[in-house]
Parts: C-alpha cells; sequence; structure tokens
C-alpha cells in the first residue's frame, strides 16, 4: 500500500523526470529522491536528468494523452507560471508572447521548401486526429516554424503541450538539414 500512495503523490508533482530506486523497478538505473515536502521533488542536484517513473520521460505521458475539446466550459488558459512547469516536458519548445497571448513557439531548418511542406503534412495529420490546429509557418525556403496555443482561450492549454509532444514524437529526421561541422 505504501507504494502506491508514493506512486500516486509523484504522477501529481509536475516534475519532468523523476526516478526513485526504491520505488519501482523498471529497469532505469535508480537516483533517490533528496527531499519531499508540500508537492515539490528534489533531486540531487549532480544529475541533469534521471529516469521517469514509467518511461524515461513524461513527455510520453503528454503524447499518449489526448486533446479536450477546444470548446469544453472548463477549458481555461493557464498561467505563465504553469507553462514554465509544462515546458519542460516538450523538449525545444519555447514561450512567446505575441500581442497580449502566450505561445509555444518552436523552429526548424528542413533540407528543401518541398520537405517543409512534407512537414507540414505530418503535423496537419496530428492536429486533425486531436481536433486541435497550430498555426504554420514556412519562412523563406526552409525555415519551419509552429506556434501552438488554444485561439478559442486566447492563450496556452495542456492541449497545446499534448500537440507539442505528439509533433516532438514526429520523425522528421529525414526532412531536417543536418548542421555541418565546423
Amino acid at each position: 500500500m505504501n507504494r502506491v500512495l508514493q506512486t500516486r503523490f509523484f504522477s501529481l508533482a509536475n516534475v519532468s523526470f523523476l526516478k526513485a530506486a526504491s520505488l519501482f523497478a523498471d529497469g532505469c538505473s535508480g537516483h533517490g529522491v533528496v527531499k519531499l515536502q508540500q508537492g515539490h521533488v528534489s533531486l540531487p542536484s549532480n544529475r541533469r536528468v534521471v529516469c521517469g517513473f514509467s518511461s524515461c520521460s513524461l513527455s510520453q505521458d503528454l503524447a499518449s494523452k489526448k486533446c479536450a475539446p477546444c470548446n469544453a466550459k472548463d477549458l481555461q488558459a493557464m498561467s505563465e507560471q504553469s507553462a514554465n512547469e509544462l515546458l519542460a516536458q516538450v523538449q525545444g519548445w519555447g514561450l512567446l508572447t505575441e500581442g497580449g497571448i502566450l505561445k509555444l513557439h518552436r523552429s526548424w531548418k528542413v533540407k528543401s521548401f518541398t520537405k517543409g511542406l512534407e512537414f507540414f503534412k505530418l503535423v496537419a495529420e496530428i492536429a486533425e486526429a486531436e481536433g486541435h490546429h497550430p498555426d504554420l509557418h514556412l519562412v523563406g525556403w526552409n525555415n519551419v516554424k509552429i506556434d501552438l496555443w488554444t485561439h478559442s482561450v486566447g492563450g496556452l492549454t495542456e492541449n497545446d503541450f499534448i500537440l507539442a509532444a505528439k509533433i516532438n514524437s514526429l520523425k522528421i529526421e529525414h526532412l531536417l538539414k543536418r548542421k555541418t561541422a565546423r
């Protein structure tokens, strides 16, 4: 019973990466939790990333979720603090305030104009399946930019982070421009 209570507590904490060796046996190398109080978890300061409790990253948890309907009455824009807490779960994305609206933003360099369109097609398939549509920008001939925000509430919701995690899970390496060594 102690294990179940501790597992539930950890799943409620807004922590990007978490591993408590004494609680979980999922094959990840274990690291202990140093401090646990009032909903906050402290990890050893010498660790940048530690295995997650059920997979090795909580962004997979976001990617497995389904977007809520944007016309739901209880859907509200989140605070910038809440957005910053979720941001760690969607690697490569940043926050952007534009016209007073908080958005998620990410850029990629693709190999060609047509590769950018292929990338957008992959994103469009996810967006349609989720019923949540990003702002897509192909700037110049190879700069792809995506802005995510929930238009109906005028800001960010968990839907935006779910979609960002799903976009992050796309296999797009063949579309991206390789960085040249200098």
